[in-house]
């Protein structure tokens, strides 16, 4: 997925802490249907590289609540807002995945993009993650520098990885020793039995195709495509 412009190093995020630009930062929790989500949506579409439909937002939110995290103006608006999710990659490691960052135009270059990732990161090693893992535009030098100043590094050169034809960078953070040795599994088959980790998962790939495939059910019970439309 895209990042846009992607920044306190603590074990566990506080539900809600001051900034010198008197923002508050806070988890969007376990809320299914927060009033902030349709904020949300509109701050990230206005960046990202492809739309999403808002099924593909409650895919992770529903699940990795606690793994987003908004800054907010003392207005209570959304200034900017990271999307994450958790999972195992392939049978191996601990994934975790920041599958979205934005901040407001009038709120850039304030460092709210590198607080938010530090928040995600933080809590994902609270949740013993192994590793992260982001996909951004080669050209995105803002987005770049933020994530390589914490430690990131560029493992893949995606040609064409998004619907606009884009090329993308896959960056990772390794946040234990020796995990890039850790054996992982084709995405169709588990790890053997007796093996530590669960399942096998897909590698990561634009979260539209993977939530196409999920078919998720909204509240009314009625199954919807990535782009909306009902299955039922």
């Amino acid at each position: 997925m895209s990042s846009t412009n992607a920044s306190a190093a603590t074990n566990e995020p506080a539900e809600s802490t001051k900034s010198k630009t008197s923002l508050r930062y806070v988890s969007y929790g376990s809320e299914k249907e927060s009033p902030y989500l349709p904020a949300i949506r509109q701050l990230i579409s206005q960046d990202l590289s492809e739309p999403y439909s808002i099924y593909v937002y409650r895919y992770f939110l529903y699940q990795w609540g606690e793994l987003c995290f908004m800054a907010l103006d003392d207005q209570d608006g959304l200034a900017g807002v990271i999307v994450c999710k958790l999972e195992p990659h392939r049978g191996g490691p601990m994934r975790g995945y920041i599958a979205m960052l934005a901040t407001r135009k009038e709120h850039r270059g304030q460092g709210i993009a590198t607080k938010l990732v530090k928040m995600a990161i933080d809590k994902m090693i609270v949740e013993e993650a192994d590793e992260v893992v982001l996909e951004t535009e080669v050209d995105n030098m803002p987005s770049l520098r933020i994530y390589e100043n914490l430690g990131f590094i560029r493992t893949k050169r995606l040609h064409r990885y998004y619907l606009n034809g884009n090329t993308a960078f896959r960056l990772i953070l390794y946040l234990k020793p020796g995990v890039p040795s850790i054996p992982t599994f084709p995405p169709d088959y588990g790890p053997p039995e007796g093996a530590e980790h669960g399942n096998g998962l897909m590698d990561e790939d634009l979260i539209a195709r993977q939530t196409a495939q999920l078919q998720l059910e909204n509240a009314q019970h009625e199954r919807f495509d990535v782009t909306g439309r009902s299955s039922a």
